[in-house]
């Protein structure tokens, strides 16, 4: 690492030396053709340098969505440290000086499992247009308008070892060698994690959810009206229809319980149902993310663990809005 240090100030010193030189020689020769070359030579040598920061060293990120809420904002601004985890020779190419995997709590980048590549020459570019206008510009965008995520960023929740799953929206854990799962929550503040991870749903509000699912899946299988259980019915009906959901996990769980009632003999809906009811064990390599808005978030739960090589970076700190500038180790 420290000879990576020295190799990358030398060729600094270097440009720099050079470009010394030639500003003295065209301060002799000066003409109006020059001085636009000589501010074109300095806008593409601080991208440039911008460029090689960003992929090597440091990379400011944006925050698109509210996954991460309270800890990060839409909008809020943050440092990642591509130093970490190792240095990606390209982006989501291999690293170098790969020596360390993320720990539990980490906040992380990582490459979206379930982003669609454009191709290699719009993937590329649009790294060098957010990287080179330090992450003020994005071309890769959403019909709506919206940025598409490339990246995401998430909270190391489980890693090697781990099981996780969700219960009424709350996490379960089984830690490696240990035979039964924990509250996530209780676990977290007794051993001296950060209690960041919030829930946005009301508990009360699982009864008509889990019902909703439920009677869903069961419609999806054939079942009809007449013949829905009276007691999911009412269940349903029991909170507000205006109460507004967002945990689809939990919905597809009950869904798939609902059809599998309905139809023992659904191999499928029985294989979806008891894959969501376990949860995602972690293989070594790998890290569980999840969002710190847990009731909205896209994340591990679905597209399950990601291994570490995917992982570029660690989120060390938010640096704007002022008012919000903080260190995010330990938060």
């Amino acid at each position: 690492m420290e000879n990576f240090y020295l190799a990358v100030q030398r060729w600094t010193e270097k440009k720099l030396t050079q470009r010394k030189a030639k500003r003295l020689y065209q301060k002799q020769h000066r003409t109006f053709v020059s001085e636009v070359l000589e501010w074109l030579d300095a806008l593409v040598f601080a991208v440039f340098v911008v460029l090689l920061i960003n992929q090597f060293v440091f990379q400011l990120f944006v925050i698109p969505s509210p996954s991460m809420e309270d800890t990060l904002l839409i909008g809020d601004r943050v440092l990642v440290s591509k130093l970490t985890y190792g240095i990606e020779i390209f982006p989501d190419g291999p690293k170098i000086f790969a020596n360390r995997t993320p720990d539990r709590d980490d906040i992380i980048t990582f490459y979206n499992p379930e982003y669609e590549s454009r191709g290699p020459v719009f993937d590329t570019l649009t790294q060098i247009i957010y990287m080179g206008t330090l992450s003020l510009v994005n071309i890769d965008k959403n019909p709506d308008g919206s940025p598409r995520e490339r990246l995401l960023v998430k909270r190391a929740a489980g890693v090697a070892g781990d099981t996780v799953t969700f219960e009424n929206g709350d996490a379960k854990i089984k830690l490696s060698g240990t035979g039964e799962y924990v509250d996530g929550a209780s676990w977290r503040a007794r051993n001296g994690y950060v209690t960041s991870p919030k829930r946005s749903i009301k508990p009360e509000v699982y009864t008509a959810y889990t019902a909703l699912g439920r009677l869903d899946g069961m419609t999806n299988a054939g079942i009809g009206k007449k013949n829905l259980p009276v007691h999911l019915i009412k269940d349903q009906l029991s909170v507000d229809e205006d109460e507004f959901y967002t945990d689809y996990y939990g919905y597809s769980k009950a869904s798939a319980e609902g059809m599998r009632i309905a139809d023992p003999s659904d191999v499928q809906a029985r294989s979806l149902w008891m894959k969501l009811k376990l949860g995602s064990y972690v293989p070594d390599g790998y890290v569980l993310p999840l969002g710190d808005n847990r009731d909205n978030s896209s994340d591990g739960r679905y597209f399950g663990p990601v291994n570490v090589k995917k992982v570029n970076g660690f989120v060390c700190s938010r640096i704007w809005p002022v008012n919000r500038l903080a260190s995010l180790v330990n938060l």
